[in-house]
């Protein structure tokens, strides 16, 4: 199975996760990796769990619930989003929100997870992540998984009066 590993496992968002979603989305230390710049209502995040389970061939995304398999609490989700399956290209993001949960293999699990279901389930080619120059967690991360910086964008976010290059990441797989 594809969604279950050795200490955690994804799935599908549920109403029962709109508190855990409401405060992922409004944390602003997480607004520079989302490209948010504004807080989101319990009524727009209430709204967007009742059509979370459109398809990913026709919205181009999926978002899933990272939970610790031994007690199914979440503790962070993984997006793909800008599916292309014409060009079977997907893009990944990841956030495992609390500190006291990162640095234990929880996201390296999940990535390694998502590949798989991406390169077997929706035929992808490749899977791409865009990370920030200074963001070196995440970098280790992705490169750990298999993952080859593939370019940068030169000044491509802005924050905090300052630009940032963004890195772009690809795993490829050799498997059409």
């Amino acid at each position: 199975m594809t969604l279950k590993g050795k200490d955690i496992e994804l799935r599908a968002l549920e109403p029962s996760d709109l508190d855990f979603l409401y405060q992922l989305e409004n944390d602003e230390s997480v607004w520079e990796i989302s490209n948010t710049n504004a807080p989101y209502s319990r009524f727009i995040l209430k709204q967007y769990l009742e059509n979370a389970h459109r398809d990913i061939f026709e919205v181009k995304q999926l978002r899933l619930v990272i939970c610790l398999a031994s007690e199914t609490r979440p503790i962070g989700f993984i997006d793909l989003f800008d599916f292309e399956p014409s060009h079977h290209r997907v893009g990944v993001g990841i956030v495992i929100f609390a500190e006291s949960d990162r640095g234990k293999g929880y996201a390296y699990q999940t990535i390694e997870m998502i590949c798989k279901y991406a390169f077997t389930h929706l035929k992808v080619h490749q899977v791409y992540a865009n990370i920030t120059e200074d963001n070196q967690p995440s970098i280790d991360l992705f490169q750990k998984a298999g993952f080859e910086k593939a370019g940068v964008k030169k000044d491509w976010i802005f924050s905090e009066g300052t630009y940032k290059n963004e890195h772009l990441y690809q795993r490829l797989t050799d498997v059409l």
